[in-house]
């Protein structure tokens, strides 16, 4: 009897760690299939992958929250207004469901929500900056107070302050020692771990890149 206890437990294990790798190679290669194309099309394709892993893999936390980056990213290279409030829409519900299957925020949800704010503004910044301007700060806020080493905190702080006007205090000049900041906290992590977040190095790369130019405006 006690043969099989020790044989059923090791079934179980085995099961177990063979669901979680399942789930973590699926899910890495369907990221990367969406953090290295810039075409629309191979993006949206990318994105419904991730929203069908967040359904298959419906008790896992970060298959809904990749989800929700998924649409989030979508936004980036739409020009239709509406249509990027409709994958914000659906981000913020992979969102909640994340937070959900967790029991509580945890400094990349709040990085998340932050991101999801700021493409509000984005999609009319005169009539929104002031509503979500202040869920962009709240939600940064309460990520650093977690995490203050989460490298993408630093990052959405930068690229908020390059589209700042220098009369408001942005502009590249500003906005370069967040991009720096950020770059840093990227070198200590690493990027073969999909179950630890390490998205946004490329962009924090460009806008650093970009931030190094002389101020025009």
């Amino acid at each position: 009897m006690k043969k099989l206890i020790l044989l059923a437990a090791a079934v179980c294990v085995t099961a177990v760690s063979t669901f979680a790798q399942n789930f973590q190679d699926v899910l890495s290669k369907s990221f990367t299939a969406l953090d290295t194309t810039w075409t629309q099309d191979k993006k949206i394709e990318a994105s419904n992958k991730l929203g069908l892993i967040a359904k298959k893999f419906d008790k896992e936390w970060l298959a809904s929250y990749y989800a929700a980056y998924g649409k989030v990213s979508l936004t980036f290279s739409e020009q239709d207004g509406s249509k990027k409030d409709a994958y914000l829409d659906e981000a913020q519900t992979y969102l909640e469901t994340a937070v959900s299957l967790l029991g509580k925020d945890n400094d990349e949800t709040y990085v998340m929500r932050a991101m999801i704010a700021n493409s509000r503004i984005g999609v009319e910044p005169q009539k929104r900056w002031q509503k979500y301007g202040a869920i962009f700060n709240e939600n940064l806020d309460k990520a650093k107070e977690l995490n203050p080493d989460n490298p993408r905190i630093y990052m959405l702080r930068g690229i908020s302050k390059f589209y700042t006007p220098k009369m408001f205090g942005g502009g590249k000049k500003a906005s370069l020692p967040y991009f720096e900041k950020a770059d840093g906290l990227f070198a200590k992590r690493t990027d073969t771990d999909i179950t630890k977040p390490y998205w946004g190095k490329q962009t924090n790369d460009y806008f650093m890149g970009q931030a190094k130019g002389e101020d025009k405006e």
